[in-house]
């Protein structure tokens, strides 16, 4: 219930004078993936509907479907509250900038205040026009080398659309994906840990003696730090035993 109330309240996405099908459609994907379906698109440049963007969209054809098409900025703008206009360059005009992640934040607080919020990507030879900039409230710019800073316009879509979806998803940090086993418990690590002491102290490894403690508090201490399942400790069980066996020559 909750992502599809998000998806309802989900900021719009504006292309202006986007010059090619197949990144409006490949926007149109990015933003699906997202649960971001409100598309405005600004005086594309090879007219619409548009077939290449219809193929590009990889099953994200009701985003297009329902997307709007203006003649000019400004009335792709006048419904929305506040505007965001994305850029990788320095402008003119003195305008708060913030990053993507900053930006989605501040989306996020002002569309639960049932504000209509918009973020505005330029076309892709030139991206967004001063005039366009003008009537932003926030500029938007992306972390990319100095030296090559052109992103694809869908690109910079979908680099948005993760940012949003990110922040209204609780998701671990990291996850271990375990195949039919589990952590072993610090009992069976501890076993383990022991048997292979003693397997290896019947060889002399921990020699010189003088350096033996050292050793085994480093042998120990890299147990600790491995993440280790029963099924791991069962094979490490399985090649101390191998070991253990007298060799067949």
């Amino acid at each position: 219930m909750k992502k599809n109330i998000w998806n309802k309240l989900s900021p719009s996405i504006i292309l202006i004078g986007p010059q090619m099908g197949e990144n409006i459609g490949a926007s149109a994907r990015a933003m699906l993936n997202f649960g971001i379906e409100k598309m405005s698109i600004v005086n594309p440049r090879d007219g619409w509907p548009n077939n290449r963007a219809k193929s590009m969209s990889a099953g994200a054809g009701r985003v297009l479907d329902a997307a709007q098409v203006f003649s000019n900025t400004s009335d792709a703008l006048s419904g929305l509250n506040f505007v965001f206009a994305t850029t990788a360059r320095t402008r003119d005009l003195s305008k708060e900038i913030m990053t993507p992640e900053r930006a989605m934040l501040y989306a996020r607080t002002l569309i639960q205040e049932g504000k209509k919020v918009g973020f505005m990507f330029g076309p892709e030879n030139s991206g967004l026009s001063n005039e366009d900039i003008a009537q932003a409230n926030v500029l938007v710019s992306v972390p990319v080398n100095p030296e090559f800073s052109s992103l694809n316009l869908s690109q910079c879509v979908l680099l948005l659309a993760y940012e949003w979806q990110r922040q209204i998803t609780e998701v671990p940090n990291e996850i271990m994906e375990f195949a039919g086993t589990d952590f072993a418990s610090l009992k069976e690590v501890q076993k383990l840990v022991d048997r292979s002491e003693e397997a290896l102290m019947a060889r002399n490894f921990f020699w010189p003696i003088d350096k033996s403690e050292s050793m085994l508090l480093s042998f120990r201490n890299m147990f600790s730090r491995l993440k280790l399942t029963k099924m791991d400790v069962q094979i490490f069980h399985g090649i101390i035993k191998s070991m253990e066996k007298p060799r067949k020559d």
